[in-house]
Parts: C-alpha cells; structure tokens; sequence
C-alpha cells in the first residue's frame, strides 16, 4: 500500500471514530456507533499492516501477534460477563499504557528511530517519548489496581497515607529533575537511568493516586484511566510520528476527561479532589457530631407477593437500577416485570444515577440488554422532581446512589453528592441480600423510613417471584 492511500484510509477511519462517539452519545443509535467504530479500526489496522512502515520481513511476526490477541479478546467477549465488565475495561487500560511504555523505551534505544531529528527537533523528540512513558507508566499501574478493586481482589477503601499530597509532589519534582537530566543525556546509555527512575516513580505514582481513590469514586476513576488512555495513545503517535494514533488518542483522552467532568458534576466533586482521593472512607455510620439524620429505628421487611400487590394497585412506579441487579442477572425479569405492569396501563419508568454500577453507563448497558425500551430510561435530574407523585420506587441492588444522608447529615462521606430521591414516593421497596453497607461503606438510613420496605434475598429469585404473583 503507498504511502498516499494509507494516509487516505487514516481519514477515513478519523471519520468513523467521530461518528462512532457521535452515535455512543445516544442509546437509540449506540449499536450504530458501535459499527462505525469496528469498521474504522478494522481500516485502520489494515492500512497500517500493509502500510509502507512495515517490512515483509514483519508482516508474519505482526500476523502471529494479531492472531493471539484476537483469540484472546475473543475468549474474553465470549465468556467474560456482565458484573465483571469493569474490572475487564480497567485491564484493558492497562495494556494500552503498557503498550505506550514499551513503545517509548523501544524508541529510545534504537538509533532507527531517532535518525532524522537534530537541534530542536531532537530534544522535542525526545520530550515526547519521555512525556509517553511517564503517562504509559500511570494509565498501567493504575489501571491495574482499579482492575483489583473493581474485581475485588483489592480492597475498596482508600488507603490515605499521612502526608500523601507532598509525596505526590515530591514525586512530580524527582520527574521533572530527571526530565530534565534524560533531555540533557549524550548517549542512550546516559539516558537510560533518567527514564528508568522516572518509570518507577510514575508506576507508584499509579498506584498511590488509585488506592487513595474510595468505593464510591470508582465509576469517575475507569473513566479518568480511559481519558489517561487516550492520552497514552496520544503520545505513542506523536514518539511513531503516526497521525491517526495522535488523533484517535486526542478523541479518546478528550471524551474521557469531558465525561469524568460530568459525573463528578453529578457526584457534587471536582475533579481534582477525586483524584487526591479519600472519598468513600470507612466510616459504616454517619458521623454523629454531625447532626444530622442518624441510621435508627426498625426496618419493615415485606414478601414478594405483598411486593407484587403493591405494584397492581400502583399507577406511577419508577425503577432504580444498581450493581446488585448486574450482580444477579436480574435485568431480564425486571423487564418481564416492567412490561407486564405497563400492559395493565401502570406508567413504569427507570431512574439512572450517573455513577450507578461500576462504571459509566453499566445500568444502561444492562437495560438495554434486556430489551428495555429507551423512552422509559430517563437520568437522575429528569426523574427526582416526579418521586412526590410517584406511587411505588423499587430499588434493585442501589445503595449509595439513594442514600438521604447525602443530602441530611453533613458529616457523611457522601454528604453533597446528588441522589435520587426514592424516599419521596408514597411507598419505597429496597431490594438488597442485607442490611450491608454499599461500595463506599456508608449506612443508609433509607432503610429505617417508615414509608420504605425491605425486600431480602437474592433480587433474580425475589423478582421471579413477584413477577409469578403478578401473573397470578
């Protein structure tokens, strides 16, 4: 392929990747998008096998590598499910700053590469594949400890070290030092142990700025490591002088940070103070030197069949989805529910808390899986005015995206963060295994309201049953 008709096949794939996050923005045209995405990449990946950069000599070694990688992501597409989508997405963060890792110390130290730049060129050159490494390093280590929260190998909580913020800017000032060293370096040798020092301090730069991250944070952090992703690429593009990987990786790092933009906006957070972390403590109870509204009283637990009564005599019920529903596979029911219900004339509808699951978009994903229609899928600020007037909420695994000590205790971890405002409706019914604390570890005094029920079991068995005695 010549050099002018691969550039051709990179705009076109451009074009593809924009009208693939253009139709991503929608659920009704998502699938859409989703195609447009799978055919760029596929150009793209052409145009760059058979591209004038590659040797015949190569082109097995990269066709043997494809293979592999294709047969896994095949595997994992095939087998991985729903629940552990997350951690899945976070592992797969990690390999793209692997990848800018391994790409930068490659260019580095093979002469190839460097031919060609001299003076002002050179030391730009040379800031770039330090800059991509230093990005590769965080997107990978970071993205691995959110694999091992998400999955729950690592625990939620946020470790705070004493002094955290100073040892995070000790640690930017040893990289800027070394930058600084790596750029006067006259030799590869010479510049190897600038670039290696800073690799390690940026891999526990990784790992510290994640496990200071809490439960509740998590969401906003997969999608903060897609945009340091992008960014990666980014980099990558710019140390192989490769234009579609500069503007892939702009698209991907830019939609990313816009959308950890919005759901801190969501979450009543910046974004820098997720990022200093400590959201999502502990804490299993709201502070009492608080004073506001304390966990007490007796909870009302209900049946299934009475759950069941309660949705026939309602007009009004509106569904708050949460991991628990992911967790057992639930969402299928809940449809048979929903469309049972509104065959009688019930107005049914859902309530999506921007963080709800464990990342941006799970309950969407969920939903539209089991054939929810979309019209009936609205987002937190549409739906929270309309709880007064709502007959019935079911809550369906969600714990701290419902939690009023959000909005009425001011010590509380979460205190600020919007919520749904389920407790508003003329009956509340909870769907959960226990009285457990959700992700980010705080009590939810939900559970004690005298208009809210408690519906225990697994919430699949519990909605089959309720879904029988409707039918009944």
């Amino acid at each position: 392929m010549s050099s002018s008709l691969a550039t051709v096949a990179y705009i076109g794939a451009t074009i593809l990747f924009i009208l693939s996050l253009g139709g991503l923005s929608n659920q009704s045209t998502a699938l859409r998008g989703n195609l447009y995405g799978m055919v760029g990449m596929t150009i793209a990946v052409l145009a760059t096998v058979f591209g004038p950069q590659v040797t015949a000599a190569g082109l097995p070694w990269i066709i043997a590598a494809m293979l592999i990688g294709g047969a896994i992501g095949l595997y994992a597409a095939r087998t991985v499910q729903m629940t552990q989508m997350p951690e899945l997405v976070a592992l797969m963060h990690s390999m793209v700053g692997l990848a800018a890792m391994l790409v930068g110390i490659a260019t580095f130290i093979d002469p190839e590469a460097s031919k060609g730049f001299e003076g002002a060129a050179r030391s730009i050159h040379e800031m770039e594949i330090y800059v991509g490494i230093f990005i590769g390093a965080v997107t990978f280590s970071g993205s691995v400890v959110a694999f091992g929260k998400l999955s729950g190998r690592i625990s939620g909580n946020p470790m705070l070290l004493p002094a955290r913020h100073w040892m995070n800017l000790a640690g930017l000032m040893v990289v800027i030092y070394f930058g600084r060293e790596f750029m006067n370096a006259h030799s590869i040798a010479e510049g190897m142990t600038p670039l290696i020092v800073m690799t390690v301090v940026a891999l526990l730069f990784g790992v510290h700025m994640v496990m200071a991250i809490g439960g509740a944070d998590m969401p906003v952090v997969v999608s903060m490591l897609n945009s340091y992703s992008g960014w990666a690429a980014a980099a990558t593009g710019f140390m192989l002088s490769n234009d579609l990987l500069i503007v892939v990786g702009a698209l991907v790092g830019s939609s990313g940070a816009i959308l950890s933009y919005i759901m801190c906006n969501a979450m009543n957070r910046s974004f820098i103070s997720v990022i200093a972390g400590g959201f999502g403590t502990t804490s299993a109870k709201p502070t009492a030197a608080a004073g506001g509204a304390q966990p007490a009283g007796e909870v009302t637990p209900v049946t299934a069949l009475e759950t069941a009564e309660l949705l026939r005599e309602a007009k009004s019920v509106i569904i708050v989805p949460g991991y628990g529903m992911a967790v057992a596979q639930a969402q299928h029911t809940v449809y048979e529910i929903t469309r049972h219900l509104r065959e009688k004339g019930v107005n049914v509808r859902f309530g999506i808390h921007p963080v709800a699951g464990r990342m941006p978009g799970h309950m969407n994903v969920l939903l539209a899986e089991a054939k929810v229609p979309y019209d009936i899928v609205f987002e937190m600020d549409e739906l929270n005015d309309d709880f007064p007037a709502t007959d019935v909420t079911m809550v369906i695994g969600a714990n701290d995206i419902v939690n009023p000590s959000a909005q009425d205790d001011p010590g509380s971890p979460i205190a600020g963060m919007p919520v749904l405002e389920v407790w508003k409706a003329k009956t509340s019914i909870v769907m959960k295994r226990s009285m457990a604390s959700g992700y980010a570890g705080v009590d939810n005094p939900l559970f004690y309201k005298e208009n809210n029920r408690m519906l225990f079991g697994d919430a699949k068995k519990m909605l089959d049953e309720v879904l029988t005695a409707l039918k009944a």
